[in-house]
């Protein structure tokens, strides 16, 4: 209520007052009688002494964000120490598998209330000392057959092979039916050497085709100084698919015969090769931490971490070059002009420091507890807590 309202109203009530004793004075029968004139009303005064109740003009609750989701502890009743990655193996999601990267692989039932965690892999003495490194126990992937053959392959940083950095690819059995695997059953298939203990990448997933993929990153340091990226005689920096279930020769592995250089030697030795490596499958990535196929149309998404400015979402197409070290995102690296953009393929989205710092790549949803995210890839951001989805556009936009 505005008090030029209170005021009128104040006014108009005296008015009425004073009318009505008039009245009064001059009415009904009787005697004449003479009234002295009321007194004048006392000023009007302004405010109010409390505040009118207000039940249907509500304001909304604060706002906290744009958020489409809200996040929970699922498991509240377990504690991991520096966990990089969660798996379950093919057929069965009655078990979570979830990776320390210390070296350890532990397991346990998917239960809200489970408490108790085993045992699946201990090689912390195999293990890069992990400190405050990207090194150590970083990925892992059930073959498709687990559930006959119990192969598991996974990737770790060591240290321990003549005091030089390795990126080891192995697979393992499991001697129990799956309870564990033995660490003596370790058969190496790729052992690539390393000058950084950052720039890892590590993930490995079995494709739509039965090969197994391994996201390399460019062996550290700023810039890839060794431009191991954009050299296709090196595997660091790539994205590589082999065939673990072939070994022609008495080779580690076999090469699917539609990867881009399938012909040539294998780069199985340190990592390089006198030719084109024929494990490439994509090429030109920086740190390809973490990515996912999309289990509806077997698409890779991958979430590579950038160095200075972008970070970056691409799909991987047999043969690409991302672009790193030339380009960061849709941008030219380290701020420069006018770079080559030709034979580059460019990322679907990236973002920049106003947004996060480090990637790290999801999975393009396909649950059912919420039509708003179905089909949209979800990704976060390391160091800023940043959870996001890219929305499809037209053109195959996002």
């Amino acid at each position: 209520m505005h008090d030029e309202t209170l005021m009128r109203r104040i006014k108009f009530y005296a008015l009425a007052l004073a009318i009505l004793s008039m009245l009064q004075g001059c009415g009904g029968g009787g005697a004449e009688t003479v009234t002295q004139p009321p007194p004048p009303p006392p000023p009007p005064t302004s405010g109010l002494d409390q505040r009118p109740g207000n039940p249907e003009c509500v304001a909304p609750a604060r706002a906290t964000g744009n958020s489409l989701v809200s996040v929970e502890r699922v498991f509240p009743n377990l504690t991991f120490s520096e966990p990089v990655a969660l798996a379950q193996a093919p057929g069965d999601s009655s078990r979570w598998f979830i990776i320390e990267k210390r070296g350890v692989i532990r397991v346990f039932e998917n239960s809200p209330t489970v408490s108790a965690t085993q045992v699946f892999l201990d090689i912390r003495d195999q293990v890069f000392p992990v400190g405050q490194s990207e090194a150590g126990l970083l990925g892992i992937a059930f073959h498709p057959d687990f559930s006959i053959n119990r192969r598991v392959y996974i990737n770790y940083i060591t240290d321990v092979i003549g005091g030089v950095l390795h990126s080891i690819t192995a697979e393992l059995t499991s001697p129990d039916g799956g309870l564990t695997l033995d660490p003596s059953s370790e058969r190496v298939l790729l052992d690539v050497t390393k000058q950084h203990d950052n720039h890892n990448g590590g993930q490995l997933a079995f494709d739509s085709d039965g090969y197994l993929r391994i996201g390399l990153g460019d062996g550290g340091g700023p810039n890839d100084p060794q431009d191991n990226a954009q050299n296709d005689m090196r595997l660091l920096g790539k994205m590589l698919r082999i065939d673990v279930d072939s070994r022609p020769g008495g080779e580690a592995y076999g090469i699917p015969a539609d990867n881009p250089y399938s012909s040539n030697p294998r780069c199985n030795a340190d990592g390089t090769g006198i030719q084109n490596c024929p494990e490439i499958y994509a090429s030109g990535l920086r740190n390809p931490w973490r990515w996912s196929f999309d289990r509806q149309t077997g698409v890779q998404w991958v979430g590579d971490v950038g160095q200075s400015a972008f970070e970056e979402v691409d799909i991987i197409e047999r043969g690409g070059n991302y672009g790193w070290d030339v380009r960061e995102g849709f941008s030219c690296a380290g701020g420069g002009q006018n770079c080559p953009s030709a034979g580059f393929v460019d990322p679907v989205v990236d973002y920049d420091r106003a947004m996060g710092h480090s990637i790290t790549g999801g999975y393009v949803y396909r649950g059912s507890q919420t039509t708003e995210l179905f089909g949209r890839y979800l990704f976060a951001d390391f160091v800023t807590g940043m959870i996001a989805s890219l929305t499809p556009g037209s053109g195959g936009t996002y």
